[in-house]
């Protein structure tokens, strides 16, 4: 899978959550190791969800592991808190802020 393959496939994912309930601005990056590496950040900005292939600088909390554990978490297969304690995702930043990437998951195609 190239990286343009999964953030495509990725961002649909993250696309299909309903985040208009969110009030506070979230933004998060992620970093793909291994196939498909790359960056990608989500942004939850005015109840609107961003997804675009870049760094994010400014970002509450960075999120690092293969593409496949971002697959499972953002299709609801693999909570992210599980990732982490199993070592498959290494998250850095607000932690209060990183466990708001739940929300996401648990809203997706209620839009």
């Amino acid at each position: 899978m190239t990286y343009a393959d999964f953030f495509a496939d990725i961002k649909g994912r993250f696309l299909e959550a309903d985040v208009s309930d969110i009030t506070e601005h979230l933004a998060y990056q992620f970093n793909i190791v291994g196939d498909a590496e790359g960056i990608f950040y989500v942004e939850v900005k005015d109840g609107v969800l961003h997804v675009e292939p870049y760094e994010y600088f400014d970002r509450d909390a960075m999120f690092t592991g293969k593409a496949e554990t971002f697959m499972k978490i953002a299709s609801g297969k693999l909570d992210p808190v599980l990732a982490v304690t199993l070592q498959k995702l290494k998250v850095e930043g607000d932690i209060g802020k990183a466990l708001r990437l739940n929300d996401f998951i648990k809203n997706k195609g209620k839009k």
